[in-house]
């Protein structure tokens, strides 16, 4: 792959997102959305930790830190400028920028770069689930269908990390419903989940199969989750172990 293939596959992913997308389907994907908008906030606080730009977070060209000497061709600047010039916000046109740019830096020199999880693919792929982000004039985010304070890049470095991006998982944790998830003491799995949608209980599980079942494994009540030996999860742990099983049924 040449320096110039890895820029333009990322500046093709960005101009193939709807940025203010259907509203019902950006809704359904709400719940993933909100995971990877947290986890970007987590690695773009490493990020301006290591160059110390904590006062650029959350939204920056991460580039600029890295090597303000650094430039791409002529053509490829020539590109992303006229697509930039598309993207709603300066946001968004920064975190693009640095997308793009950051891919061919990596490409031509990575052992530039900090030992650090890739900056911006949480965003990129947030971005491909349902389009812009919206900031508030109170320091939150609107990320249609869900609210999110922004926080500190402090706060950020203390939140766990989630590196199962791929879309099964994403997938997986999209669902109507108030969610809950928990699996067998010891973690041991499955995943199970129970989701309540207006007023109706739907307990599922989630199999090798790579979908959502029914299950009858649920109880009621909290005291029946405890007498079946069942721990509850949050939406990470959850998502770390659905992609422990997409990745067994590989």
């Amino acid at each position: 792959m040449t320096d110039r293939t890895a820029s333009v596959i990322m500046l093709n992913r960005l101009r193939a997102v709807d940025w203010v997308g259907d509203w019902d389907d950006v809704l359904s994907r709400a719940k993933s959305r909100r995971i990877l908008m947290r986890e970007y906030l987590r690695r773009a606080a490493l990020w301006s930790q290591a160059y110390s730009v904590e006062g650029a977070w959350p939204f920056f060209d991460v580039t600029e830190c890295v090597d303000p000497e650094f430039r791409m061709s002529p053509e490829m600047t020539a590109e992303l400028a006229e697509f930039l010039s598309r993207v709603p916000g300066s946001a968004l046109q920064d975190t693009c920028a640095g997308a793009v740019r950051l891919a061919e830096m990596r490409a031509q020199n990575p052992t530039a770069l900090p030992d650090l999880p890739d900056l911006y693919e949480p965003l990129v792929l947030f971005y491909e689930r349902g389009g812009e982000f919206l900031r508030d004039n109170v320091g939150g985010l609107d990320l249609t269908g869900a609210s999110f304070r922004l926080g500190t890049p402090q706060g950020k470095l203390r939140t766990p990390g989630f590196e199962t991006l791929g879309g099964t998982v994403l997938d997986a944790l999209d669902a109507e419903g108030r969610i809950s998830y928990c699996t067998a003491a010891g973690n041991r799995g499955p995943v199970m989940r129970r989701r309540v949608v207006r007023g109706e209980i739907h307990d599922e599980v989630f199999g090798r199969d790579l979908r959502w079942e029914p299950t009858d494994r649920l109880r009621e009540t909290e005291a029946g989750a405890e007498d079946a030996r069942l721990i509850p999860l949050d939406e990470l742990a959850a998502a770390e172990l659905i992609g422990a099983v997409d990745r067994a049924s590989r």
